[in-house]
């Protein structure tokens, strides 16, 4: 079973997508900020991270950039869910490393499609 990383400040948001991933028949683990979603991908490592842009402690721009730079994470795919969702906001997420995009509000089956896309690889 894949096991993905939701990483989310808001509870509502964390909650919903938790429970759409998990539907979906995914092992899903959260972090509500970008510092304890390194710590948890440090000591365990997801098969795939969505994440969140607008955190406390540490945007979800530079957790994609570590994630990314690291060589033991840098495989692991990174769908940056936001409600920042302006062309540039996208252009600059991808620009980061971020394998997908999607903007908030989005259709569960975008997030779920693009989530099962990534992880077949």
């Amino acid at each position: 079973m894949s096991r993905v990383l939701v990483v989310e400040d808001s509870v509502t948001q964390r909650e919903m997508i938790t429970d759409l991933l998990k539907g979906s028949g995914l092992d899903v683990t959260v972090a509500s900020d970008g510092v304890e979603a390194l710590e948890q991908i440090e000591g365990h490592s997801p098969d795939l991270v969505v994440l969140d842009i607008v955190m406390p402690r540490m945007n979800g721009y530079e957790v994609c950039r570590q994630i990314k730079a690291n060589p033991k994470t840098q495989n692991i795919p990174v769908v940056m869910c936001s409600s920042k969702g302006e062309e540039f906001d996208r252009y600059w997420g991808m620009k980061q490393g971020a394998d997908a995009y999607i903007a908030k509000p989005f259709q569960p089956t975008e997030l779920v499609g693009t989530v099962k896309q990534l992880l077949r690889g």
